[in-house]
């Protein structure tokens, strides 16, 4: 099963509770961010352009805590940076797991084998281990040689030890469906317990923008990648957001689904874009104008998002807002989609929009992003 029953249990109660209390603005995963660093310098990543005494600034664990316990949502997922870099990154998983939050600790897995033992395995934590696809897109994707290897060392370290472990990847322009599908396969014989997929997000501060696809090619990718699937892939996302991402359903964004908290405080709008910060989670959720977020806003900054963080609030919100929503959950869970012209796509050449860039571009952009569909 790609997510436990105790963990699907409580989301669903979760979000069931929201429903009967008229809430319509209530929080999924709180993205809690205890640090900007990181190990690595991957060419689609906006975090490590800080300056350097940000970079060298950690929340602390009661900052943690307290704003695990102001948000309220049932899941916790911890980026960065590098979140094992952090000195105290036990003591506030340990503290999450006492608050029975179900935590996904999102690593690079370059330090995963070293600190294993500052963690106790538990059905609350999960290494989320970040891998961008087979070994050379890998390696070319985070700038490293030889991290693929790294990764999958740390993978089989964290399972062996009785850790629950899932992968999250993201693809760029250039991703090739086939290449994906044997990825699929090479992590569920490594014995992860599910994988997270999403499409980048051209983050400003990320040294390559050309890579970053619009929304049109996404569905092409998505389609062809995740049609004819195989009963062994498991997926530790909503079946309903994978239809999305496909072209299957349309949905609006929902920003406020995954508030953000950092060194910074809490991120307006989402985990990302920077527009501003509030104090408390109550001013994040009372001041930020919602409207202004989104592809249905005409906010040039959400053209061509599609990211997990977005849209997969709003899928969970489809599943639990009616009976056909449920329905579709349930069909969509057990479906391999088939699909004859997306088996047929898998054999066409993969020709990425900027093939004649090279993945690592440093200049600044100097055009807002493009209108939604208008870039391929």
């Amino acid at each position: 099963m790609a997510v436990p029953v105790s963990q699907m249990w409580t989301v669903a109660s979760y979000v069931l509770r929201q429903k009967l209390a008229g809430r319509k603005r209530y929080p999924l995963v709180l993205m809690l961010e205890p640090l900007f660093r990181c190990n690595l310098a991957c060419a689609g990543c906006g975090k490590i352009q800080y300056p350097a005494h940000i970079l060298k600034t950690d929340l602390s664990p009661e900052d943690c805590f307290k704003a695990v316990d102001e948000c309220g949502a049932p899941m916790v997922s911890i980026p960065g940076g590098e979140p094992l870099m952090h000195p105290q990154i036990a003591e506030i998983v340990e503290g999450l797991v006492a608050r029975k939050k179900y935590i996904y600790l999102c690593t690079n897995a370059l330090l995963l084998k070293e600190k294993l033992r500052l963690f106790k395995p538990s059905k609350y934590l999960s290494f989320s281990v970040h891998v961008d696809g087979q070994k050379e897109h890998h390696d070319f994707s985070v700038c490293r040689e030889g991290g693929y290897e790294l990764a999958l060392d740390g993978i089989r370290a964290a399972i062996d030890a009785g850790f629950r472990v899932t992968t999250n990847t993201t693809l760029f322009d250039g991703a090739d469906p086939n290449s994906v599908r044997n990825f699929f396969d090479e992590m569920m014989e490594v014995g992860v317990e599910s994988m997270m997929v999403s499409p980048g997000y051209s983050y400003d501060k990320a040294p390559d923008q050309k890579h970053f696809m619009g929304r049109a090619r996404t569905r092409r990718l998505f389609r062809t990648m995740l049609s004819n699937r195989k009963k062994t892939w498991r997926f530790n996302q909503s079946p309903l957001f994978l239809e999305y991402l496909m072209g299957k359903r349309h949905y609006k964004c929902t920003p406020w689904g995954m508030p953000t908290y950092n060194i910074f405080g809490w991120q307006k709008p989402c985990y990302l874009l920077q527009d501003g910060y509030a104090e408390s989670y109550k001013e994040l959720m009372e001041t930020t104008e919602w409207a202004s977020y989104g592809t249905e806003s005409g906010n040039p900054q959400c053209a061509n998002c599609m990211v997990h963080c977005g849209y997969e609030p709003t899928s969970v919100d489809d599943t639990f807002g009616s009976l056909r929503g449920f329905a579709d959950t349930v069909k969509a869970t057990f479906s391999l989609y088939p699909d004859k012209g997306a088996l047929a796509d898998l054999d066409l050449e993969v020709r990425p929009v900027h093939s004649y860039n090279p993945l690592v571009q440093i200049e600044a952009p100097s055009a807002a992003p493009q209108a939604e569909e208008s870039r391929v």
